[in-house]
């Protein structure tokens, strides 16, 4: 089986892209989604973090607003949600393509939004990232219900520049010029990746790049 990691900056249009993977009959495991799922009532990291956290559980689920505010009033706190949380995510990526696996999936793509950050990039057989122009992320990003300038910059700090993706891609899937372009490029990189005996050259010096 096949595993590429697909990630891409805030804004950039990798929701989308994953979905366009998933049409294109691959398993798409999504980070954020199995966030969600611990989380919520009867989750995992539910009893964890009311712990490290104290008054971000309410209705036995974890408040995402109140563990924002508890992350913001502490400087280790990041560290403590990840030493808590990343355990959890990865126990569930495991189990998911061990299911698709014996399933006889021959391609799956992890969602990660910090592929990079987290290293998951050393894991997968290769990476697609997900851009588009400065000035289209920015609009799309500041069209969101409640974001402003602020927070914007805010979280584009903590992500990797795009340049830098971009650079240490395998593939590039642009979502700046429509949907139908990015479809194709999708569909391209399932067909290459899916080629009886592809091997990338990783580190971005792949010759099957796409989208540039």
């Amino acid at each position: 089986m096949i595993i590429l990691g697909l990630t891409g900056s805030i804004g950039m249009g990798k929701s989308t892209t994953s979905r366009m993977f998933a049409d294109a009959g691959a398993m798409v495991w999504d980070a954020d989604a199995a966030v969600h799922r611990l989380y919520a009532p009867g989750g995992a990291a539910v009893g964890p973090l009311g712990e490290a956290f104290p008054g971000v559980v309410v209705d036995a689920m974890v408040d995402r607003t109140r563990l924002a505010e508890a992350l913001g009033r502490d400087e280790t706190a990041f560290q403590r949600l990840e030493a808590i949380v990343h355990p959890l995510v990865a126990q569930s990526r495991a189990n998911d393509l061990a299911c698709a696996r014996e399933e006889g999936q021959r391609l799956a793509v992890l969602d990660i939004p910090l592929l990079f950050e987290t290293g998951g990039d050393q894991w997968v057989d290769a990476v697609v990232v997900v851009t588009a122009d400065a000035a289209i992320q920015r609009q799309r990003v500041l069209d969101r219900h409640g974001m402003t300038e602020e927070r914007f910059e805010a979280i584009l700090k903590r992500q990797m520049p795009d340049a830098e993706k971009r650079r240490r891609a395998d593939f590039i899937v642009d979502t700046g010029h429509g949907l139908e372009a990015a479809q194709q490029q999708v569909i391209k990189i399932v067909d290459t990746v899916l080629t009886p005996g592809w091997k990338c050259a990783k580190g971005g010096d792949s010759t099957a790049r796409m989208g540039q």
